[in-house]
């Protein structure tokens, strides 16, 4: 019995847990021995494994100590009790006296009630807890904190074992037929080839030092050292075309790596006994399992990259033995992730990257914004892909749809080819017309614009034959940044802007945070309707210091060329007055400094609150443009939130109630002589883009895949009856006037 902690404490009880791991066949016996040896190391009379069944189900799965009776009878649900707040938190719990602690839950099966003392651990294994150990003593007793860093250390064992105890499911990764996932476009493309299972983790076998933790810091400083040659390396060697937000996320990764808390704790966990690797692994898990629970975007995305770093690290020190086997890498490889870091995406031979597909994902996350640079297709959000797909299976992606085929089948497969030379043939007569105007058989012209978020988005503007940016989303930038940046920092990234779109137009959009969008250095309350909440020119009016740093940067950055600015969410007359106001101040204040202002200014409005619609006359009157932004206009049009799967589709986009309200529109804004656009997702349906033209608008702003296709659908128009057409739907009483639509460009040959 070894009451002390410390590394020998870590040492025996690793040694005691493996022997019984390696020798010992039966699953609960493995388990029920490995309760015992822990128990007899740390001198208690009780060792409990409790192992996680479902999302909140906590099983008593072995003890030595208690009733063998309570063993898978009792379970206690994650924040139920002393186990619960264990796994609710990922944290140690170390009370000398149970009883009196608030958590405490008494289970009368169990035979606890003779135990005062109790200390209990997480069983984490990928960041999440699968599981607590826990050790309890009959007399009061505060363990240490050298025994407990023991009990941590070995728990990192007991979860692999833990985790195969896991009773069988119905889990289809198993099961060879067809599977469609369906998942969120985060750059679109179409792909085909073979799923490769990405597992950066390297198992580490030796987790406690041989006593030498001067010699195991020096190999994490020499490992450290060669890592960030490494890093740097990869980055210079990366064909990633241009600037833009792609640099900025690996030159932040790069500064990550140098983090000085991460290292200290690495560092430290070493000095407690644990080898170079055990100490990445433990602070990687404990991190992990702390940073889960956080629901700040920043650090969530912060998780990613350190789990990066730490398998890199832990590559680093395993020399060759870590090194990623290229040739296993398939020609065609669709990579099959949980998540990744940016650094992981480039050790991959670009040549032979097909798709990426993530269980997580979103669009500023560090990997996504690499991978758009890059060019490879990416679709997120897809629940279970890495237990569904198993490695070499074929894999269609349809990026553009959000679909993803495992195992698809020759058939399947067969017009799944067929369709990607379909849109290759038709990808190439786009590009035919990228430099033919978009113009109506009857000579009507449409001003096709893309919109972009970030600054590798507006080099699509040339590529696709688009007149200019209609709407650049400037909070996408701030996003991905670890701080708010300064007025010089906007400058920079506005003037780049600028360059990038050569002289064509490009329409700002003021910062829209808030609501389902938020920075990640700047906490915001929960809001019950975050869509309706505080955010966009709301929260800028609010706080006018950041609405006048970002104009400001505008006013320098457009010095001699054109500036538009478009500020959203505008609900009222008054708001926009005071938006245009502090522009022109910024303007008058560089003119005063002797500084150059932009050549001219055009001030807009999105409109995406009903109630605008209604005062349209006095906005008409003072603002420079209008533009539609139908994602939010019309879930508020339809009292129907967007995010929400239950009501998203059930209203139809083309009924004649939003047709009427667009007509009332379009009427409004040529009354008054004032141009109007729309940027919403909806005009880059082609089906939509043609009812939109028909209803008069002549500028539509869409994603830059959908350019093409818009354009030769207006190509094969003639304007004139189809707005005829489309006005004398608008009274009708029928929930959708699709297929009407539909049917029109069906008998009239326009491509859809």
């Amino acid at each position: 019995m070894m009451q002390a902690g410390g590394p020998d404490a870590s040492r025996l009880l690793l040694q005691r847990v493996r022997e019984v791991a390696a020798t010992v066949v039966d699953k609960q016996d493995r388990l029920d021995a490995i309760s015992t040896e822990i128990a007899e190391v740390m001198g208690a009379e009780v060792c409990s494994i409790y192992v996680r069944h479902g999302d909140s189900r906590l099983l008593l799965t072995a003890t030595r100590g208690l009733n063998a009776q309570a063993v898978h009878n009792t379970t206690l649900a994650v924040g139920e009790g002393l186990v619960g707040l264990v796994a609710e938190s990922a944290r140690p719990v170390n009370l000398p006296e149970a009883a009196a602690h608030e958590n405490f839950a008494y289970r009368p099966e169990t035979g606890e009630e003779a135990f005062h003392s109790f200390v209990g651990v997480p069983l984490l294994r990928g960041g999440l807890v699968i599981g607590v150990l826990t050790v309890q003593n009959v007399r009061p007793r505060a363990y240490a904190r050298d025994e407990v860093d023991a009990l941590q250390t070995v728990a990192m064992l007991v979860a692999e074992v833990a985790a195969a105890h896991e009773p069988p499911s119905d889990d289809i990764g198993e099961d060879p037929r067809p599977v469609r996932l369906e998942g969120r476009v985060l750059n679109a493309g179409v792909a085909l080839g073979a799923a490769y299972m990405h597992e950066a983790r390297l198992p580490v076998q030796n987790m406690v030092s041989g006593g030498d933790p001067a010699g195991e810091i020096a190999r994490v400083d020499e490992a450290l050292e060669e890592m960030h040659r490494a890093l740097d390396d990869r980055f210079h060697a990366a064909d990633l075309a241009g600037e833009g937000e792609h640099r900025e996320v690996l030159q932040a990764y790069r500064m990550f790596a140098e983090d000085r808390g991460w290292l200290s704790r690495i560092r430290e966990a070493v000095r407690g006994g644990l080898s170079a690797e055990g100490a990445v692994v433990r602070i990687q898990e404990q991190m992990r399992a702390r940073m889960r629970q956080l629901r700040d975007p920043f650090f969530r995305e912060r998780l990613h990259d350190l789990d990066d770093l730490s398998n890199r690290l832990v590559q680093h020190l395993a020399g060759e033995a870590g090194r990623m086997q290229k040739d296993e890498l398939p020609a065609d490889a669709v990579v099959v992730a949980r998540n990744m870091g940016p650094a992981e995406l480039l050790d991959y031979p670009r040549e032979r990257l097909r798709a990426l597909l993530l269980e997580e994902g979103s669009h500023t996350a560090h990997v996504v914004i690499v991978a758009r640079a890059l060019d490879i297709p990416v679709l997120g959000d897809l629940k279970d892909i890495s237990a569904i797909a198993e490695a070499g299976d074929r894999v269609a992606v349809d990026g553009e749809n959000g679909q993803v085929f495992i195992r698809p089948g020759a058939q399947v497969e067969q017009n799944f080819l067929h369709a990607m030379q379909m849109r290759d043939e038709r990808r190439a007569q786009f590009a035919v017309l990228r430099d033919k105007a978009a113009r109506s058989i009857d000579g009507v012209e449409v001003s096709l614009n893309i919109n972009a978020g970030l600054l590798i988005d507006i080099q699509q503007v040339a590529a696709v034959g688009a007149e200019g940016v209609g709407l650049y989303r400037t909070e996408i930038p701030f996003m991905v940044r670890s701080r708010f940046p300064d007025v010089e920092d906007q400058q920079r990234l506005y003037s780049r802007a600028l360059d990038l779109s050569e002289g064509r137009p490009l329409v700002f959009r003021t910062l829209d945070i808030g609501g389902d969008k938020v920075l990640p250095y700047w906490r915001l309350a929960e809001e019950e309707n975050p869509a309706m909440g505080w955010r966009a020119l709301r929260l800028t009016l609010d706080r006018p210091q950041m609405l006048r740093q970002q104009l400001r940067a505008m006013v320098r950055a457009a010095a001699g060329r054109d500036l538009h600015v478009m500020f959203p969410m505008v609900a009222e007359v008054s708001e926009f007055e005071r938006a245009k106001a502090v522009l022109n101040a910024e303007i008058e204040r560089e003119r005063n400094r002797g500084r150059d202002v932009p050549a001219s200014v055009f001030a807009g409005t999105m409109l995406e609150v009903p109630a605008l619609v209604w005062q349209l006359p006095a906005l008409l009157q003072i603002t420079d443009f209008i533009s539609v932004g139908s994602n939010d206009l019309l879930q508020f049009f339809f009292a129907a939130d967007r995010a929400n799967p239950r009501v998203a589709a059930r209203y139809d986009l083309l009924s004649p109630a939003v047709l009427a309200f667009f007509a009332h529109i379009v009427d409004s804004a040529e009354g008054a002589n004032r141009p109007i656009a729309f940027c919403g997702e909806m005009a880059g349906g082609v089906l939509e883009a043609m009812t939109l033209i028909g209803l008069g608008f002549r500028k539509l702003s869409v994603a830059p895949a959908s350019v093409g296709p818009v354009k030769a659908m207006l190509r094969s128009t003639e304007v004139a009856p189809l707005a005829d057409y489309v006005r004398s739907l608008v009274g009708l009483p029928d929930r959708t006037v699709r297929d009407k639509l539909r049917a029109y460009a069906l008998d009239h040959d326009i491509p859809l």
